[in-house]
């Protein structure tokens, strides 16, 4: 098992996944990183690493990693945070530049070996629901099977407060974003539906936008960020199973035996179930999907 410490975060690598712990002491450490607090990355959803020595202003080591398509959440949610808010980046001194470079081999490595990744595997690296945020404007709370805007915060607009509260069905939602607006610090989260997609209205009069910041507060605008990372997560999880050509557990199970490992292993059947005990925590399976499927695959061993 090998350890790094940088200076954001320290990461652990056991040869079949990374584990990061982020260090959020200090009122200079990144609001994003300190809600997230720590993340489990596989390997594979790992593309490359991308390491780059004498980097920094005092010649230290930066590390990046690159995941493969549809598995990086908060790539995918809009304008790109600073560098110290990004939760796969790691960065340290000069003095410990061999030890990072010889884990980044071992991780590149073990990424070139590794099969197809899960198919819900972004749902792993986003916080889990329910997902809740508060803004200057209002709230959004994030279920397995809605979301909920609710305006009642003193910088919200008049058409806003009026709409009060919008609840959007996850089966309806289309995708998520988030923006800066400038260069205060103030920005939004916007979700889309097959309804308001084509939509082209100023933020604070749009029911599917949440504005944040506008209090002085940046710690809402990487919350709000956070949010339309996670909605993008559990919406590729969505389309993942959906795109078996059906719902519910059996689609869910073809899409895990589709992505690595032998049925007539007890080991891989094992590793199914949780896997299964994951999706119908997220609310992807019923109770008795879930029970169905579990014993099903019980049956084999």
């Amino acid at each position: 098992m090998e350890q790094l410490r940088g200076d954001q975060a320290v990461w652990v690598f056991d040869g079949q996944s990374i584990s990061i712990r982020y260090e959020t002491k200090g009122w200079f450490r990144s609001h994003l990183l300190k809600a997230l607090g720590s993340l489990e990355v596989p390997v594979d959803v790992i593309d490359t690493v991308d390491f780059r020595p004498r980097a920094t202003r005092r010649n230290g080591w930066v590390m990046n990693l690159r995941l493969r398509e549809r598995t990086d959440p908060y790539a995918a949610a809009g304008a790109a945070t600073d560098d110290k808010a990004q939760p796969f980046r790691i960065t340290g001194p000069a003095d410990t530049e061999l030890v990072a470079e010889y884990l980044a081999d071992q991780v590149r490595f073990a990424a070139s070996q590794a099969g197809p990744s899960d198919p819900v595997a972004a749902t792993r690296l986003v916080p889990a629901l329910p997902l809740h945020i508060r803004t200057c404007e209002g709230t959004a709370r994030l279920e397995t099977d809605r979301l909920t805007l609710a305006w009642e915060g003193a910088y919200a607009s008049g058409r806003a407060k009026r709409g009060r509260r919008r609840e959007y069905a996850f089966a309806d939602i289309t995708g998520a974003e988030w923006a800066p607006v400038n260069n205060t610090g103030w920005g939004l989260v916007r979700v889309l539906t097959r309804e308001n997609s084509q939509d082209v209205l100023k933020p604070k009069d749009d029911l599917g936008t949440l504005r944040t910041g506008m209090d002085g507060s940046s710690a809402e605008s990487y919350h709000a960020f956070l949010l339309a990372a996670t909605v993008i997560a559990h919406l590729w999880a969505r389309d993942a199973v959906e795109a078996t050509g059906a719902v519910g557990a059996g689609a869910a199970v073809r899409a895990l035996e589709a992505a690595s490992g032998s049925p007539d292993d007890d080991e891989w059947i094992f590793r199914q179930i949780e896997r299964l005990g994951e999706l119908h925590a997220k609310g992807l399976l019923t109770d008795e999907e879930f029970s169905a499927k579990k014993a099903e695959l019980l049956g084999r061993i």
